[in-house]
């Protein structure tokens, strides 16, 4: 026998999972709440629902078609929010541009992606008209600034975002279609080649959203969320959809406040003048504020701040909780929507000694609901979840982006066997806890040993002269690889700290830590800082270019 179908009435609705749906619960809950941008606006979601139709308004006015892709390069703000839903349910692709691309690479998303507008702001016009040559097609443009004035520019700009939408009107139809149908298209950092066009469609955006919903409001872990949180995002909102959590503060009805370009006086003065209660961070932003000389005088108890991108280090989470930060690891992919697991704490975990929690709130995280998370040996074989069966994580859940825009190779290769290969290396423990301890084109094997780059690099942390690590193989005749260790001094500390001093600080913990004594570092190198990739991540190919670095000399620097 097969599965039993229900019969379909002809005259029912089938209710798509559309993005525009997802704003009825604040007009419905929370009209009167607000959105805020930096000091300069403050309005309502019902503002928010009639700029939105004002926004379609005008794209329709120039000729923008459902298919078409609309680029845009903006700060944080309550316009990038507009766009995020006026776009999609049009029926047209959204393409946040990552503002922090090289020319090269912003040549080639424009173009792979097909833009048929850019919506850019003022301080972008320099590395557009840069490239204006080298775009297939014109581009339409449409100016974005915060004073209205029009900058000289070669671009040929036919109006301006504000003006633009005070000439039409505040309602307008938004059609149903297929929740197929592509909603955003953005791309990869391109760390092992070109940047590579990730898509997701309206019902895995929707169906992400509820996700994380469950997962972050419904079984009484911590840090959780509610409607009267106050929602400030402080990941770049090109950056995987700023983590689609803008959807869900707006399904929520959520205060939300949008901080221009970030600056971390700023930033810390808008947490506490708007009461800001929940923000996701990249690792070295988070690590910018704790570092932030005038945190101190900022009240920052019942912040929440999950952080990704890179690993959460256990001397930033101490640096964080000792604020009143209540901290915590997430995870995720840009092919994932991105969020797929976070470091909450279960009920019984909230009270253990504040180290042993630092122990959870570090690790990769607890899956989502509707996330499968598999670590599995080089045949493909589940390994058990016993905390330390290593292999490489693999995934499933319904709002993984299906395939590579126009690269059916590298799309199959991602989906080999009918699972989501993150190219990630971890375990899983009795608890449920995935920890990742490496990438697989990063992972040093030495001697036929894996050691974990991350829990070395944490190790190296702890030393109170260290603000920042980061550790790369590099050849070695006995052992095939070694580790190397790039380490950044606090103030103080580098007139005074040796090579040696932090070989002998880390010879024990190495070895209460569990990893392999050819753990230790040959060879270290005392550097200004650690390169990172436009979304916050070690920039591993920057330091491996740098494998025999200049020495930091201790009076005169390096």
């Amino acid at each position: 026998m097969t599965v039993r179908k229900i019969e379909r009435t002809p005259s029912a609705y089938d209710y798509p999972l559309l993005i525009k749906n997802l704003l009825r619960p604040p007009m419905r809950y929370f009209p009167h709440r607000e959105i805020v941008y930096k000091d300069r606006v403050r309005y309502t979601y019902q503002d928010l629902d009639r700029r939105i139709a004002q926004l379609a308004h005008a794209l329709n006015r120039i000729g923008v078609r459902k298919g078409e892709t609309v680029s845009v390069m903006e700060w944080d703000s309550h316009r990038y929010l507009e766009c995020f839903f006026a776009i999609p349910m049009m029926g047209c692709v959204l393409h946040p541009i990552n503002i922090r691309r090289p020319p090269e690479s912003l040549v080639h998303t424009l173009n792979h992606a097909e833009s048929r507008v850019i919506l850019a702001n003022a301080d972008f016009f320099p590395a557009l008209e840069s490239i204006k040559d080298r775009l297939d097609g014109p581009k339409t443009i449409i100016l974005i600034t915060d004073d209205g004035i029009f900058p000289e520019t070669a671009l040929t700009v036919i109006g301006e975002y504000e003006s633009m939408l005070t000439q039409h009107d505040d309602v307008f139809s938004f059609p149903d279609f297929d929740e197929n149908a592509m909603a955003s298209i953005f791309y990869s950092t391109g760390a092992t080649g070109s940047p590579k066009g990730v898509c997701f469609s309206h019902r895995q955006l929707v169906l992400h959203t509820y996700g994380v919903m469950a997962g972050l409001c419904a079984y009484g872990f911590h840090p959780s969320v509610n409607a009267d949180d106050v929602y400030m995002p402080l990941t770049p909102m090109f950056h995987v959809n700023a983590w689609s959590l803008f959807y869900l503060f707006t399904l929520l009805g959520a205060k939300q406040v949008y901080p221009g370009k970030y600056d971390p006086k700023a930033i810390l003065d808008l947490i506490v003048r708007e009461g800001v209660t929940f923000s996701h961070s990249d690792t070295p932003m988070i690590h910018t504020l704790v570092n932030c000389p005038d945190i101190r005088g900022f009240g920052l108890t019942g912040w929440k701040v999950i952080v990704g991108g890179a690993p959460l280090s256990k001397s930033v989470c101490r640096a964080a909780l000792s604020l009143g930060i209540d901290i915590c690891s997430v995870y995720g992919m840009a092919e994932t929507g991105p969020l797929l697991a976070a470091s909450l704490l279960k009920p019984e975990m909230r009270s253990w000694d504040p180290e042993r929690q630092v122990d959870v709130r570090c690790r990769t995280g607890i899956p989502s609901p509707m996330v499968d998370i598999e670590v599995t040996d080089i045949k493909g074989t589940p390994l058990p979840h016993d905390g330390k069966s290593i292999g490489e994580v693999v995934l499933r859940a319904p709002w993984l982006t299906q395939g590579y825009a126009k690269d059916p190779e590298k799309s199959e290769k991602l989906w080999s066997d009918g699972w989501l290969h993150t190219g990630d290396i971890g375990f899983i423990d009795a608890d449920g806890y995935l920890q990742i301890t490496d990438r697989t084109r990063d992972a040093i094997k030495a001697g036929g040993e894996w050691i974990d780059t991350m829990a070395l690099e944490d190790l190296i942390c702890e030393h109170e002269g260290i603000s920042e690590a980061a550790v790369v193989a590099v050849p070695d005749e006995k052992y095939g690889e070694r580790p190397m260790a790039f380490v950044v001094l606090k103030e103080g500390y580098r007139d005074r700290m040796t090579e040696e001093d932090l070989r002998e600080f880390l010879s024990a913990r190495v070895k209460a830590a569990g990893l392999p004594g050819r753990g230790i570092p040959d060879k270290i190198a005392f550097v200004e800082t650690i390169p990172t990739t436009s979304v916050g991540k070690i920039s591993r190919k920057q330091l491996l270019e740098k494998q025999s670095p200049v020495p930091f000399d201790l009076k005169n620097g390096p």
